[in-house]
């Protein structure tokens, strides 16, 4: 029990620090990028720190699994480099013993790993779409600046508004220049507001103005006065925002069979298996000669997550595009990956190396 509860406060701790050390250049990448879209006009700077929160939880699955496998790996290899690995072997335990210890440590946070990637994840990247569209609803229905031509989202619109009331409850002197069944429309106002309808559609209301309708390629010309002219905003929240198999929910996913939401179930089950395994496989490449360099482990971990993450990438693209089965998918690599932990413990617990058995 002692040695249980300190493997587990020395992985816990581990864990923590790798988590935070991730976490925090994972929230200085994503905040670059957004600053980015925020500076050429694509969102509105206010919204950085939600579109931030959203991202930030979405990557929180992958990020866990990546600290359990540091954490592990980093323990083990300390043990190895202060001689705490002699003492375990002198008293008759073997490499496999660590198993146990690592398996109470890595079940209960692979559990927590699968419900954040099944349900939390898909949750984030649906409220961070539909942040995007209703900004994208703010900007189209006239949050327009006095002054300034301002485009809709969709293009087939454009607004100017002279001046804005104190109030802000109207604006003075609008031009809006739109396309409506192949003929291009220039309206003009003396003022205008917006109205909500009862099923919700919103609609800029114009009062005291003109419409001139031109069809390209035809002299005509249509001029019309009016004294009330309503325009029917075409807004996404209107639409719903747009569902892609990756801010599909859950069980969703398991409703559709079609290859690219297959697929995405594939990746959504696969980062927790991941998570097991390669807190497994920690374990022989923990490995560390005290005598010899302390990188080499290191090294080819990082080569075995590499490799590992790249073959699940490559299995759900071939599940999106149909040439592999959900399957096979799911299970081949890691299987596949299941199958090198006994080699690797083997090279740790034999007596003779690979090179010496191959000879």
């Amino acid at each position: 029990m002692i040695f249980q509860r300190a493997t587990r406060r020395e992985f816990t701790h581990s864990a923590a620090g790798v988590f935070v050390a991730l976490f925090a250049i994972l929230l200085t990448t994503l905040l670059i990028r957004l600053l980015g879209e925020a500076a050429r006009g694509s969102i509105a700077p206010e919204a950085v720190i939600a579109l931030l929160g959203f991202s930030a939880l979405n990557y929180i699955p992958a990020l866990l699994s990546l600290a359990l496998f540091i954490a592990i790996l980093l323990s083990l290899s300390r043990s190895y480099r202060d001689s705490e690995m002699v003492v375990w072997f002198s008293s008759g335990q073997s490499l496999a013993a660590w198993i146990r210890p690592v398996l109470v440590f890595t079940l209960p946070l692979a559990f927590a790993i699968a419900g954040m990637s099944l349900f939390l994840s898909p949750w984030a990247l649906s409220q961070s779409a539909d942040y995007r569209g209703n900004l994208d609803t703010r900007k189209d229905t006239g949050q327009a600046s006095p002054g300034a031509f301002q485009e809709t989202s969709s293009g087939e619109r454009v607004v100017f508004v002279e001046a804005v009331a104190e109030d802000e409850s109207y604006v003075k002197n609008v031009f809006v220049s739109s396309v409506q069944n192949q003929r291009l429309g220039v309206t003009m106002a003396a003022t205008g507001h917006q109205e909500i309808a009862e099923n919700g559609d919103r609609f800029m209301v114009l009062e005291n103005g003109r419409r001139y309708e031109i069809e390209p390629g035809t002299p005509e010309i249509r001029i019309l006065e009016y004294g009330r002219y309503a325009i029917r905003l075409e807004t996404k929240e209107a639409r719903g925002i747009e569902r892609t198999p990756q801010n599909t929910p859950t069980l969703d996913l398991m409703m559709r069979d079609l290859p690219a939401y297959r697929a995405e179930l594939l990746w959504r089950l696969s980062v927790p298996l991941s998570a097991i395994v390669l807190a497994l496989l920690a374990i022989p490449l923990s490995f560390v000669n005290p005598r010899a360099g302390r990188s080499a482990n290191m090294l080819l971990a990082l080569f075995t997550y590499l490799m590992y993450n790249n073959l699940l990438t490559i299995s759900q693209a071939w599940v999106a595009s149909g040439k592999i089965s959900f399957v096979a998918g799911l299970l081949a690599v890691h299987l596949f990956m299941l199958c090198l932990l006994p080699l690797l413990f083997y090279r740790r617990i034999a007596v003779l190396s690979f090179v010496r058995f191959l000879r």
